[in-house]
């Protein structure tokens, strides 16, 4: 199967663990941001480890942190792309790109925070005619 056959917006990944130097910063941080894109949680801990599940990205109490990460979340419409920015800022997390299209291809809207261990956490939503589109 060629690139021009598949569903990209399928998904193909089941989790991601992002390992947090301070676990009550990054799950604050997390639960800030992704609250606008309406991303639920799950408490998951265990005797050797605490564990914030958002849907199908794992925040764990484990070291060494997870750094220089780039993870991008699927947002419904550019106003939760602006919501998901504006949480963060106004919580005092540090923006690493406004909301506003990108050059990457048409249709790209997204804004940038960086998680507390300086991860880069992406907001984005793709309009008509981008090719990851989902209506």
């Amino acid at each position: 199967m060629g690139e021009q056959a598949w569903d990209w917006s399928q998904h193909v990944v089941d989790h991601v663990e992002v390992h947090a130097g301070d676990f009550d910063a990054s799950v604050r941080f997390y639960a800030t941001v992704l609250a606008p894109l309406g991303i639920p949680s799950r408490r998951e801990d265990y005797e050797s480890e605490r564990l914030m599940s958002f849907t199908r990205v794992n925040i764990v109490d484990r070291q060494p942190p997870t750094t220089g990460l780039h993870l991008c979340f699927v947002a419904a419409s550019r106003e939760q792309v602006d919501a998901f920015h504006r949480a963060g800022v106004e919580a005092g997390f540090r923006s690493n790109g406004a909301p506003g299209y990108r050059p990457y291809a048409p249709g790209y809207y997204a804004a940038f925070l960086l998680d507390p261990d300086d991860n880069n956490i992406e907001a984005l939503y793709r309009d008509v005619g981008n090719p990851g589109h989902v209506s």
